[in-house]
């Protein structure tokens, strides 16, 4: 068991999901993917934070009363050591500022928006809470990628923000993928939305890591969820999209089944 202490700058650090029913969510999360959970703090909205062997996963926090009309979702938040440049850098390029920086005591700094394609997401300066302190390993998230219909526009909105060094992998014409690398590590992606993504808009994928895909999936069914797409074998492992009982969609990733012999 390894804790995580920090993330580089641009690299997605937490994310957390917007739900109406907090006990349902606590549930459903606790069955699929072995959370545990802090008692909410109620001067933080009753926001709450999921654990994995005590160390932190993600934050959950019910919707206020004036958000109920939105959809439950999940968010990604990119680390910045500056938040107010880089809040700079979002408006100039293109970008949307929702929430200014605002501070969190004793956390960090936060703002929220939407980038020049309309996916939404957050930005993280730390202060005590330097991220998620499991990552990449079963139950924790372990990769996010923004799925939009203006690829190249993304990639150049991005590009001004953080130091991403973008490399293309896919063809470009059925499969349009560009990795975002920090440093030569890979942090992130951009997935080009086709006609098949009729219907859904622009927005920030999380994946959290499982031990095997088709039971976790079944458990999504099991606890109230939905499959959503798959699962699917992928280069890099058996997916799942799905969703919670709410609404709220992520994505699961195991290991590739291994070849009959």
């Amino acid at each position: 068991m390894t804790q995580r202490t920090g993330y580089p700058d641009g690299a997605p650090c937490w994310a957390d999901l917007n739900t109406p029913d907090l006990d349902g969510a606590r549930r459903f999360y606790s069955g699929v993917l072995g959370w545990t959970f802090d008692e909410p703090v109620a001067e933080f909205g009753h926001y709450t934070t999921a654990r994995l062997q005590g160390r932190s996963v993600v934050g959950v926090a019910p919707k206020m009363p004036d958000q109920q009309h939105l959809p439950s979702a999940w968010s990604v938040y990119l680390r910045t050591s500056d938040i107010e440049a880089t809040v700079r850098k979002m408006a100039d390029a293109g970008g949307n500022v929702f929430v200014p920086p605002m501070e969190i005591p004793g956390q960090g700094h936060m703002a929220f928006g939407f980038d020049s394609t309309g996916a939404a997401f957050g930005l993280w300066q730390p202060a005590s809470h330097t991220g998620a302190q499991a990552f990449d390993e079963p139950g924790a998230m372990c990769w996010h990628e923004v799925n939009t219909r203006e690829g190249e526009k993304a990639d150049a909105f991005y590009r001004r923000l953080f130091p991403y060094e973008q490399q293309q992998i896919g063809d470009c014409k059925t499969f349009d993928y560009v990795v975002y690398h920090l440093e030569g590590t890979a942090v992130g992606g951009r997935m080009q939305m086709t006609a098949e993504w009729e219907g859904i808009p622009p927005h920030w994928m999380t994946y959290f890591r499982v031990e095997d895909t088709d039971p976790a999936a079944e458990r999504v069914r099991q606890f109230g969820g939905k499959i959503m797409h798959g699962p699917f074998d992928s280069p890099h492992g058996r997916i799942a999209v799905v969703s919670d009982p709410y609404g709220a969609i992520f994505s699961i990733i195991g290991p590739a089944p291994t070849p009959a012999s």
